[in-house]
């Protein structure tokens, strides 16, 4: 079942969350203050988690509006507990997210990730998903380590 986060989601989102990714504990700090400050706002034109449920925490996204923009987004964060993925969950919580910003007019979702060699099979799902490679930072992350930017357009969906 996927539904929005609520403040009593918080810790264990964070421990999926550490689980999915390798955050440091200044990153997890920063998430934390992240979703606390996100749980605090109300409407559509603001950040929003969501949660894929199933006796527990399985999956997060982490979506918020592009400042100075008019209906682009930002998939931030999204993941599905290891022991959890390759069932399709991915995919659901990202058509979720991107049915959510359909409803509240979005037009493009953007989302960013690494270049790396590891990191092929995340750019996949993202194209097997109706994403484009719309960029390229060369080493945005560190030296040797680019950001790719891949882009959606939403408003065909409606």
């Amino acid at each position: 079942m996927i539904r929005p986060v609520t403040p009593e989601d918080a810790g264990e989102l964070i421990n999926l969350a550490k689980l999915i990714i390798p955050f440091s504990p200044d990153e997890l700090e920063e998430l934390h203050q992240m979703l606390t400050s996100s749980l605090e706002k109300k409407g559509d034109a603001h950040p929003f988690w969501i949660t894929d449920h199933n006796d527990g925490l399985v999956g997060l996204a982490y979506c918020e509006p592009e400042r100075m923009t008019s209906g682009t987004w930002n998939l931030q964060l999204i993941g599905v507990h290891p022991t959890h993925q390759k069932q399709g969950r991915g995919g659901k919580i990202l058509r979720f997210v991107e049915e959510t910003l359909v409803g509240r007019g979005a037009r493009v979702l953007l989302v960013e990730t690494m270049g790396t060699p590891d990191f092929e099979h995340v750019r996949a799902f993202y194209r097997k998903n109706g994403y484009e490679e719309e960029a390229r930072i060369r080493e945005f992350y560190a030296e040797g380590v680019d950001k790719i930017v891949f882009r959606k357009t939403l408003s065909k969906q409606r």
